[in-house]
């Protein structure tokens, strides 16, 4: 196997295979906004779950129940947008390697590269779809317009 030696091959290569990071740290932003809203979820299943244990026999708690339901939807697209940005930054990842050693080796995997780099922004967009589900999904119980009686969240 040929590695480039000369400075200008190496340094085309890092410019190169440089262009998809920013990609990445799009995604960084995004696993971290949606593990926030998933650490939200999560607190709050656990409240109306507390409530749930602490009701008396007779007290159906349907609308708890419903809620309760609806949050583990929630955690589900949460979950589904988390692990297609995490392999999105992986098909990316892939992106940066093949493009850098497409460059400085005599090896021809740029068509390689182009199915990493297109998979990786497909995870992208469906990740952003699961987002806007969950989004859609946390405000629907909104009701505008209307004052609505609040739940404190419990520590």
């Amino acid at each position: 196997m040929f590695f480039a030696t000369d400075l200008d091959t190496v340094s085309h290569g890092i410019q190169l295979a440089v262009a998809p990071v920013f990609l990445l740290t799009a995604v960084a932003g995004m696993i971290g906004t949606v593990a926030g809203r998933l650490a939200r979820i999560i607190d709050r299943a656990r409240i109306i779950e507390e409530r749930i244990d602490a009701a008396e026999a007779s007290n159906p708690m349907s609308h708890a129940f419903a809620e309760l339901k609806q949050l583990r939807l929630r955690g589900a697209l949460v979950n589904s947008c988390i692990a297609l940005l995490t392999f999105c930054a992986l098909m990316i990842g892939l992106t940066i390697m093949a493009l850098f050693l497409g460059e400085t080796t005599e090896w021809q995997i740029f068509r390689i590269a182009t199915l990493f780099f297109l998979s990786g922004v497909t995870c992208f967009l469906l990740a952003l779809l699961c987002f806007l589900a969950e989004t859609l999904i946390a405000t629907r119980i909104l009701k505008f317009g209307r004052k609505m009686p609040v739940t404190p969240l419990q520590p």
